[in-house]
């Protein structure tokens, strides 16, 4: 169903565990991060991106759909060989680890220095995580089914936390307290939300946004097929750094770039899956993406480590996308 923002709870999950299982928080960051970012990339039916773009385009969201289950299995498995590359890497010599310098400091921060201890896996504990299952359930009902949206994603998540608390006997200092340390950790994350968002205002607001792609509706007339769809998927990249929105980037795009394949004899549902796989591959890095960088922020992986880290892969990514947009365009 399109999950970003949603995906953010998941690094404060993952990280602990992936350290206490001798990797680092590049790898849980990874998990999490490519793991939404190729679901989006590849994205069949997701109703944010692939079926708002399609309604733009005038066609179904199912037009081109095998297309872009190729892409979602290809681009999966190239980011499971290239993580758990990294994270075999890392477990054999921790020295390797993109953030290195900082093991003692995130050890200390997400594992408290106590990751050599058992906890019991009492009864009380075990309801808390079935709890825990069944909020993420009904989330995804709620989203899928209901039309729910941030408001009642936060009610739910709030309701659990008291549920959680009056389970676990915690007293109202104890509920309370351990809901500001929570809410103060995220507080970093908040603001650096807050200044990505602003650059997507400024731009809008600008006509910056505008400026580019009246500019790029005269570059693609009277191309080739294969050339066109290329060409297509790269003023998307660009378009995709400066609206890291799916939907409002396939409301932006849509009208304009689809009426320009039926000129060069290419299907509309291509020029949709090239909008889909640019904005998915640009959403990986861009730091205008509040997901990004909300995400890394929370991982407390450096910004510029991962670009660095991550760049061979959106390389292969992209090859990937070229050679299917060609072939779809071929065929």
């Amino acid at each position: 169903y399109g999950m970003a923002e949603e995906s953010l709870p998941f690094y404060t999950l993952l990280v602990p565990v992936m350290m206490a299982a001798r990797f680092d928080p590049v790898v849980a960051a990874a998990t999490v991060l490519l793991g939404a970012g190729i679901g989006t990339l590849g994205s069949t039916i997701n109703p944010f991106a692939t079926v708002i773009a399609a309604n733009a385009a005038g066609i179904s969201f199912t037009d081109g759909i095998w297309l872009r289950v190729a892409m979602l299995v290809a681009g999966w498995l190239l980011c499971v060989a290239y993580v758990m590359r990294y994270a075999k890497m890392v477990r054999n010599d921790p020295s390797k680890s993109l953030v290195a310098d900082k093991w003692e400091e995130n050890r200390a921060h997400f594992l408290g220095n106590k990751s050599d201890q058992m906890l019991e896996f009492t009864l009380t504990r075990k309801i808390v995580l079935g709890i825990f299952v069944a909020a993420f359930a009904v989330m995804i009902y709620g989203v899928a089914v209901l039309g729910w949206w941030m408001a009642q994603i936060s009610g739910v998540f709030l309701a659990a936390a008291i549920i959680v608390g009056v389970i676990s006997r915690m007293s109202e200092e104890e509920l309370t307290s351990n809901f500001i340390d929570g809410a103060r950790d995220l507080l970093g994350v908040a603001l650096i939300i807050g200044i990505a968002r602003g650059i997507v205002v400024v731009m809008d607001n600008g006509m910056i946004t505008h400026t580019i792609l009246h500019s790029a509706e005269g570059i693609v007339t009277g191309l080739s097929t294969v050339v066109f769809i290329n060409v297509m998927f790269v003023l998307e990249v660009v378009l995709s750094f400066l609206v890291p929105s799916s939907s409002g980037l396939a409301v932006l795009t849509m009208p304009i770039m689809a009426p320009l394949a039926d000129f060069a004899n290419v299907g509309r549902e291509l020029v949709v899956t090239a909008y889909q796989s640019a904005s998915g591959l640009v959403n990986l890095v861009t730091p205008t993406s509040a997901v990004v960088m909300g995400g890394l922020a929370i991982a407390k992986v450096p910004y510029v480590r991962w670009l660095k880290w991550v760049a061979p892969l959106l390389g292969l990514l992209t090859v990937l996308i070229v050679v299917c947009l060609s072939l779809g365009a071929v065929l």
